[in-house]
């Protein structure tokens, strides 16, 4: 008589846990559908009622975390992040500059109020683009108000582009002026037996000094207080000018602040009244009341507003119709590196198809390349640089616009363009590269651990972690990186009509100012991203109204589907698409040294030594 046979038990539990792990996934991708299908029905049903702008509504630019070029990932990633609350602390530049253009020439839109309460922080670069955009908006004659209850240094100059600061009885304003501080870690991974080989070439060339000193090299002390003295007497005199105050008493408040704070018996609200650092000390209700009186009351006791994304993202009109001539902008922002990498991330490939795909449309005439990066891989830049070189000898012109930061890497993918512009306040140059190896074997060694074996040529264990560098490996990455410095300095001869000595004058891995760097032949013209475009309008012969329009990654039809609809549905359901707030320190530490070291990893994986042309030179905030 034939019966079945129980499996035992191993294979009982093994197979319950995977129905168990089957039915968590199709649960929690349920869950996640329901989610976006909720919200797109609530989109469709509400309509645009959202969208409409009623009379008398003020413009509320409350940006949050960063202000950034292009967001972090993808649309869809960015879509699905923000329903769920947890989308990245970042403001697009491109959005505030749009709600203030659309705003100015809005007539339902009579007042701007300027909150700065999520604001982490505004670099150097953006402070002068945002001082044009409010310097157009002012010919509006509309008020500008900024509100705030605490004013970091970067919150104080966003706000001090109002007409009027108004600050919390209780609020806070601190200038504590620019620093540039790391730790250094030499002696500590001595303890750890860590041998670390660094192979540079500039004198000035500091990105990967923390792991071989305790301290900042003199080099690196003069070069990064000779900038930093710059941007920070461009911080005080653009603010002084904004406030109306002379720069002699912006200076002597930031450089005696603990002196004027002692005088107003340690009442730092009182002491920004007095010294005109603020106009009126108000209450958030008093706020909110006096914003409804100059403007219109809203149903919650409020006053009636509307988002700077919100408005942003409307459409214009005017612009529905594609151009059939126009400028296209790329954006390149964050670190260099290779292959596919998504918004937020230079990838060698990413960036070239966006570079290619504005080669093979016909509509776009001229590109701006829009450079925030403080540089990374060697191999990628270069990869990007010929890009940009085969996109001009086609006979498109092509601008390159500094933002914040645009240093090694950065500067080496713009060294092609027909002409270079950099704001003042822009971090360039650190024109040098160095190659970065650690190696273990030691601290293996002191838990027991040891390498060993054969190999067939002299380089068979040459870029292993776990063994000593020998003199030949050495001798072959000095041989590279150097080789790869002369080809640095080179292009910029070539490119800058310089001879070498003078490119090495300025090179060695220095970082300058843009208006340093200007004055030393690196930039063409000190300007807005505005002022950069309309150069490379000229040059491609475009008529004064020509429209611009950033080239985007091209999106499958169902990526476009989810995208739109996903943007819809978050704008009904009351997200703010500029992000939520988070913690901006992880972020801050990612963009530090484990950066650093993840692009040496990064091009290790790639077949060739960890090259690198970066720049440990974030913009002050």
């Amino acid at each position: 008589m034939a019966h079945s046979r129980k499996p035992n038990i191993l294979v009982r539990l093994w197979l319950g846990f995977w129905r168990g792990v089957t039915a968590l996934r199709m649960a929690t991708f349920n869950i996640v559908f329901l989610l976006v299908l909720a919200l797109i029905i609530g989109a469709i049903l509400r309509g645009g009622d959202q969208l409409v702008i009623d009379e008398d509504t003020t413009l509320v630019l409350n940006p949050r975390g960063f202000i950034v070029e292009e967001h972090t990932g993808s649309p869809i990633e960015r879509a699905l992040a923000e329903a769920l609350g947890q989308g990245v602390a970042e403001t697009q530049l491109r959005d505030l500059l749009r709600s203030l253009e659309r705003a100015a020439a809005d007539d339902r839109i009579t007042q701007v109020l300027i909150s700065t309460e999520e604001l982490a922080g505004v670099a150097p670069g953006v402070m002068l683009e945002l001082s044009a955009a409010f310097e157009r908006f002012r010919a509006s004659g509309k008020p500008v108000i900024a509100y705030g209850g605490f004013f970091s240094q970067g919150q104080y100059f966003m706000a001090s582009l109002a007409d009027e600061v108004w600050m919390d009885p209780e609020g806070v304003v601190l200038l504590t002026g620019y620093g540039f501080f790391r730790q250094y870690f030499a002696e500590g991974l001595e303890r750890l037996g860590v041998d670390v080989n660094l192979i540079r070439v500039g004198d000035y060339k500091s990105a990967m000094e923390p792991f071989i000193r305790s301290d900042m090299s003199p080099e690196d002390r003069e070069a990064t207080e000779y900038f930093l003295n710059d941007l920070w007497q461009r911080y005080v005199e653009m603010t002084a000018r904004n406030r109306g105050m002379p720069v002699e008493v912006m200076t002597d408040l930031t450089q005696n602040f603990a002196r004027h704070l002692q005088a107003a018996d340690g009442d730092i609200a009182r002491m920004a009244l007095d010294r005109g650092l603020v106009d009126r000390l108000v209450s958030r209700p008093e706020m909110r009341a006096e914003m409804a009186l100059r403007g219109a009351p809203d149903d919650n006791g409020s006053f009636r507003n509307i988002g700077f994304a919100t408005l942003a993202a409307m459409p214009d009109p005017k612009k529905l119709r594609r151009p059939s001539e126009q400028v296209g902008v790329i954006v390149a922002q964050g670190v260099i590196t290779e292959g596919m990498q998504p918004a937020g991330v230079i990838g060698a490939d990413s960036t070239s198809r966006l570079i290619r795909q504005a080669l093979h449309d016909d509509s776009i005439r001229a590109v701006v390349l829009r450079v925030d990066s403080g540089g990374g891989s060697a191999f990628a830049s270069e990869v990007i640089r010929r890009e940009l070189m085969a996109l001009r000898d086609a006979g498109k012109p092509v601008v390159v616009s500094f933002g914040n930061v645009a240093a090694s890497g950065g500067y080496w993918i713009a060294m092609g363009a027909d002409e270079i512009w950099a704001y003042p306040s822009t971090i360039t140059g650190s024109i040098g590269i160095f190659g970065f190896f650690p190696t273990f074997q030691d601290t293996l060694a002191k838990i027991g651990i040891y390498t060993d074996g054969v190999g067939t040529t002299p380089l068979s264990s040459a870029l292993r972690p776990d063994l000593e560098l020998d003199d030949e490996a050495r001798q072959l990455l000095q041989s590279f990186i150097e080789h790869g410095y002369r080809e640095f300095i080179g292009l910029v001869a070539e490119h800058r009509d310089m001879t070498l000595a003078e490119v090495e004058a300025v090179a060695q891995g220095r970082v300058w100012t843009g208006a340093q760097a200007q004055q030393r032949g690196l930039v063409d013209q000190l300007g807005t991203l505005e002022e950069a475009i309309g150069s490379a309008a000229r040059m491609a012969g475009l008529g004064e109204d020509f429209r611009f329009s950033y080239v985007q990654p091209e999106l499958k039809p169902w990526q476009q589907f989810l995208t739109q609809m996903g943007a819809r549905a978050i704008l009904a359901a009351g997200f703010d698409p500029a992000g939520s707030w988070m913690n901006w320190l992880p972020q801050e530490l990612r963009a530090g040294l484990l950066a650093d070291l993840h692009l040496v990893l990064d091009s290790t994986r790639h077949g060739r030594p960890g090259v690198m042309a970066h720049c440990l030179c974030e913009a002050p905030r």
